[in-house]
């Protein structure tokens, strides 16, 4: 019998795991410089929790069977660090920074039978604060994120939940919904053959156009009627924009440039997850000058009535948050020759002269594994000489330490060939 794993499960070898790891050590080192602490939440979640928010389908939940309750493998963190801020964290001071290194486990409609089905992300929650300042600290700081791994061409394709759906309020609530669906896909087609009036289908259809350069955008929507709250909204998009256009910049030597962001108000989640500020970082790996195909390397947005439906009494708590690709992020930056090629070698190989000298070669290399930041391997026996420098050449080990009897050692330089 051939043991494999289970169809959409992938196991990461150890170079996997090295750039994996390369990733997210630079954005945790961002995190922390940002005052962010990380937060582990449980793989597995009550479906009810996973579903309050309205974001996650029943169908797309890899469900765990229970003899008391229905679980599910979490499919995204946000609904789970939701809950965990409003039964947990009662007692917390907010504003709360959050961030998190997770896998996640999640089922598309159109699964084959070996489509991969656990993913990794890396992200942040900012929780407990509203407004200007809190949508431009979590912009700026995925801005900072993605230049510190070294990806500078990307853009931000950011969209305002709230004016978009104040700009759906003329359609019948009949057919409203077919609307939103059509703007959400791009769907020009569907939008023209829709049973709408001359009026409502020009105001579609200039919403699915409302994308590109922000200033020509927001020129675009002043000229609609719109309400107070309407005014008010468009006001801190455009403050937003200004925000992070003096702010970013893309080197160490702070020259500054427009922050990389396409407006698109035709961006429309097709649940009411967000309630502001809603984005996408597409990103382009560079190769030889060639900009390569893009591709979506996170999302995220402002959820101000999520954790609302997790609270005891109902308390709303406002929350904004991104999430980036793990593997996508490594894919972009393999194409950009920036991940490690190969695993970490060990410094040193310590090598026993004769069974005497077995317990002198175990405290040796003890002692120099207290060194910071050197690795020491122990031979285990068993080989000739040369196989132990073979192995050695073959391993990247630099040197190799061979013990006598009397615990001395003498030193040898291991040429590559």
């Amino acid at each position: 019998m051939v043991y494999q794993s289970p169809a959409g499960a992938r196991d990461l070898l150890p170079l996997d795991v090295a750039q994996k790891h390369w990733v997210e050590e630079r954005l945790q080192q961002v995190f922390h410089r940002w005052g962010y602490h990380r937060i582990i939440t449980s793989t597995l979640e009550r479906l009810d929790t996973l579903m309050a928010g309205g974001a996650i389908q029943r169908s797309t939940v890899i469900q765990v069977q229970d003899r008391e309750e229905e679980l599910g493998l979490r499919p995204e963190l946000t609904a789970s660090i939701a809950r965990t801020a409003v039964t947990r964290m009662a007692g917390a001071t907010f504003p709360q920074r959050l961030y998190y290194n997770a896998n996640v486990f999640c089922r598309t409609p159109d699964s084959s039978h070996n489509r991969q089905l656990e993913f990794y992300q890396t992200g942040v929650e900012l929780l407990g604060s509203e407004g200007l300042l809190a949508d431009a600290e979590v912009l700026l700081l995925l801005a900072e994120c993605l230049n510190e791994l070294g990806l500078h061409h990307w853009q931000l394709i950011l969209g305002e939940a709230e004016i978009t759906q104040s700009l759906l309020a003329p359609f019948p609530a009949s057919g409203r919904d077919r609307v939103r669906q059509a703007i959400a896909h791009l769907d020009r087609v569907t939008l023209e053959t829709l049973p709408l009036s001359e009026d409502l289908r020009a105001r579609a259809l200039m919403m699915l156009d409302l994308r590109g350069h922000p200033a020509d955008v927001l020129q675009k929507v002043t000229k609609l009627s719109l309400d107070a709250p309407q005014q008010a909204a468009l006001h801190r998009l455009k403050s937003l924009v200004e925000i992070l256009n003096r702010c970013f910049s893309v080197d160490s030597n702070q020259n500054s440039q427009n922050f990389p962001v396409i407006l698109d108000l035709s961006m429309i989640r097709t649940f009411d997850y967000y309630t502001g500020i809603v984005f996408e970082v597409i990103g382009n790996a560079a190769i030889d000058n060639t900009i390569a195909q893009p591709q979506i390397l996170g999302q995220g947005g402002r959820y101000d009535q999520l954790l609302g439906l997790y609270h005891p009494q109902g308390k709303t708590i406002p929350g904004i948050g991104f999430v980036l690709n793990t593997e996508d992020l490594q894919q972009a930056l393999l194409s950009a020759d920036r991940l490690p090629q190969a695993t970490p070698a060990s410094d040193l190989l310590v090598v026993a002269r004769s069974p005497a000298a077995y317990a002198a070669a175990f405290a040796y290399a003890e002692k120099l594994r207290h060194t910071p930041a050197i690795r020491v391997e122990m031979d285990l026996g068993d080989r000739q000489p040369e196989e132990i420098r073979t192995y050695a050449r073959q391993r990247r080990i630099q040197q190799i330490a061979w013990l006598k009897d009397d615990g001395s050692a003498e030193i040898e330089t291991i040429k590559r060939e």
